[in-house]
């Protein structure tokens, strides 16, 4: 079957044509690709000539293009856009792709010739400082892989693989329909005292949508809801975060609890077969930490004062409300002691944040006085739903850089969270300019309402823009390397940093303005976002610390230990206890059964990173507050020297260029409130 995918798209930006993609275009397109990369493959595995850095390592870059056209665009589509039968079709060609890629990474044949290549490095004085980058992590990351393992080592370790790969994706299918099935019915709308207009709006929306009367209050990805913090009525409170709790544990066929199980028993086995500990020694080895120990020492420093901060938070909150705190209750009380403090509480900002005025005066406008960058709506390109927005992206002197794709609304076939893919990855070898998507899951109101934000999203909005920046921006060689393909535990860097224009006093300015007036947002409210940096603290690095030991707590099980867990409650409550931060009241940002992240979504293991990469965030704060703030000979620097190099370059390294030495804790900590 001719399928869109067949060649290089003749669209701008070689942007897919995703009109013309259909359901049936897709599995012929991965077979082909599958059978187009092998036959490249195996013409290098097996050249008689001796293995050098061109026949290799560039020829192994080449390989693939038809099966990466249409994993990029299948993979947007399963994440953002899907229906039942992708969800089938996901299922049926993962375990395919496992075993596709394990065929590659565990060839023998290629496995000498690229360690071939790596011995004879010091004899190549041509090649630059990225080509030997391109030696030394594709022979680690082969190494990792199982390659050097014997043929029934690498049969088990195919078999884990391709089991792995379809629990994965079983994981995300079963959270995202108890999501969606969890999604908290209201029939009298006395019960959403407190919520303005536009949220009211969005809740009737989502319920016309499910052809029901009244309101529907949908979830978000993390525990709890944005409208905890403005919602009177502390029964519907208390049901909507009883609803986020419950999610993958209910017992139904969504439930993921005998999923997790299995996946933590396999990926301990597979650590074991690879001559590792347990799974979190095998992540840690590819990332910037280098050991669990090295993670371990960084989150258990932080455990005890946010406990003791979120203990006291939850304390005043309780004078607050004159009884005890919930988790149901601690956004609303929150939100209360923030009006109290600073007059800044989300009621009285939403109004200030239209969506499409943070995106153009807040967002692009930080990018073009940092960067130089321009963005221009290109009606004519159509992203895979009407509700995609596409942006062309040039430089300061008109250069082309690429397609910025904006996806902002929730619904039913849109995974929860937030978060940044390429649908073109940028390489000079390939002669391809980049193509990146953010996708948020904003409540979306009715037809003539305005997308009003809280300020979360807001924050959200600024963070998976770094990460499209570090996109647009990176110019590399290789593919491997383009924009955001660097060690897992710095990728969240540059979007953390890309939070702080977010408040900066003239970023701010420009976009916080009444969606109906047009006037500035009031000094009060200026003055209380600015005072109230490190409120709440206590509770949010509790929460984030709860989830990130707990995806540790899971990976650091030995295959005997994963073997004796049966339940995963159990397991999980004595976890956050032996940490020290099972604290009342605030559950983890992501419990077990609906943490996507690690269960799903390529962070296992890996979730520490957030705050790994913050050391370097708050520390890059401190020195853009010394250099001129929101100025182009800052931005350029932090540009060419980080987000410009991808991943062609040692992470550390490229953060050592950019400010002089290594990052420092002090500014995380007071941040934070932790000092």
């Amino acid at each position: 079957m001719a399928t869109p995918f067949d060649g290089p798209s003749t669209l701008p930006y070689s942007l897919p044509p995703f009109r013309e993609v259909r359901l049936e275009h897709h599995r012929p397109a991965f077979d082909a690709g599958m059978a187009e990369q092998r036959t490249e493959v195996e013409a290098i595995a097996s050249s008689p000539d001796e293995p050098t850095f061109e026949n290799t390592l560039v020829a192994l870059e080449r390989t693939g293009q038809l099966l990466a056209r249409v994993s990029h665009v299948f993979f947007t589509l399963s994440s953002a856009d899907s229906t039942p039968e992708l969800h089938d079709l996901e299922a049926e060609v993962s375990p395919l792709l496992a075993a596709h890629r394990d065929a590659i990474t565990l060839d023998s044949r290629l496995y000498a010739r690229v360690a071939a290549v790596r011995a004879s490095l010091a004899d190549r004085t041509d090649l630059t400082d990225e080509d030997r980058r391109l030696v030394e992590r594709t022979y680690t990351e082969m190494t990792l892989a199982g390659a050097g393992l014997d043929d029934a080592g690498k049969e088990r370790l195919t078999a884990i693989n391709q089991e792995l790969s379809t629990l994965t994706t079983t994981f995300e299918r079963n959270l995202l329909e108890d999501t969606n099935d969890l999604a908290v019915h209201v029939s009298d709308e006395a019960e959403l005292a407190g919520l303005d207009d536009g949220a009211k709006s969005a809740a009737a929306a989502a319920a016309a949508d499910r052809g029901l009367d009244g309101w529907l209050i949908t979830l978000p990805l993390y525990t709890g809801h944005p409208w905890l913090a403005s919602l009177t009525d502390r029964g519907l409170r208390a049901r909507i975060m009883e609803a986020s709790l419950v999610r993958g544990r209910r017992g139904n066929e969504h439930d993921n609890r005998d999923v997790l199980l299995r996946i933590v028993r396999l990926r301990a086995e597979r650590a074991e077969l690879l001559g590792f500990p347990n799974h979190a020694a095998v992540v840690t080895a590819d990332e910037t930490a280098g050991t669990p120990e090295a993670v371990d020492g960084l989150l258990s420093s932080l455990v005890g004062a946010a406990a003791r901060n979120a203990d006291d938070e939850r304390a005043v909150r309780a004078r607050v409300l004159g009884h005890e705190v919930e988790s149901w209750d601690w956004a609303y009380a929150t939100e209360l002691l923030r009006g109290e403090q600073f007059a800044a509480d989300s009621s009285a900002l939403r109004p200030y944040f239209e969506a499409d005025r943070v995106l153009h005066d807040g967002v692009f406008h930080a990018a073009g006085e940092l960067y130089g960058l321009t963005f221009t709506e290109r009606p004519d390109l159509h992203g895979y739903n009407d509700e995609v927005r596409v942006f062309e992206v040039r430089g300061s002197d008109g250069e082309e850089v690429g397609l910025y794709l904006l996806d902002l609304y929730t619904r039913d076939g849109k995974r929860g969270g937030a978060w940044m893919n390429p649908v073109v990855e940028q390489s000079a070898l390939l002669g391809t300019l980049p193509v990146v998507v953010n996708n948020l899951n904003v409540a979306k109101p009715a037809a003539g309402s305005p997308t009003l934000l809280i300020q979360d999203e807001v924050e959200t909005l600024f963070h998976e823009f770094g990460h499209a920046l570090h996109g647009l921006i990176a110019r590399t060689t290789y593919p491997r390397f383009s924009g955001t393909n660097v060690e897992r535990d710095f990728v969240e860097f540059p979007s953390q940093v890309n939070e702080m224009w977010m408040s900066w006093p003239s970023v701010l300015a420009n976009y916080a303005k009444h969606h109906e007036t047009g006037a500035p947002l009031p000094p009060e409210l200026v003055l209380g976002l600015s005072d109230s940096a490190g409120f709440n603290e206590g509770f949010a690095t509790t929460e984030y610390l709860a989830a990130a030991l707990l995806d540790q707590a899971w990976h650091r099980l030995s295959a005997a230990s994963a073997a004796a867990v049966t339940s995963v409650e159990d397991f999980e409550r004595q976890a956050l206890s032996d940490a020290g931060i099972a604290v009342e009241a605030v559950p983890p940002r992501y419990s077990s059964t609906y943490f996507a992240h690690t269960f799903a979504g390529g962070y296992d293991a890996g979730y520490y990173g957030y705050i790994w990469s913050e050391v370097l965030d708050a520390d890059t704060v401190e020195w853009f507050r010394e250099n001129g703030g929101l100025d182009r000979a800052a931005g350029r620097r932090f540009a060419e020297r980080l987000l410009g190099v991808g991943g062609a370059k040692d992470p550390l390294e490229a953060y050592r260029d950019f400010r002089g030495r290594d990052a420092e804790v002090g500014p995380l900590l007071r941040r934070r409130g932790l000092e």
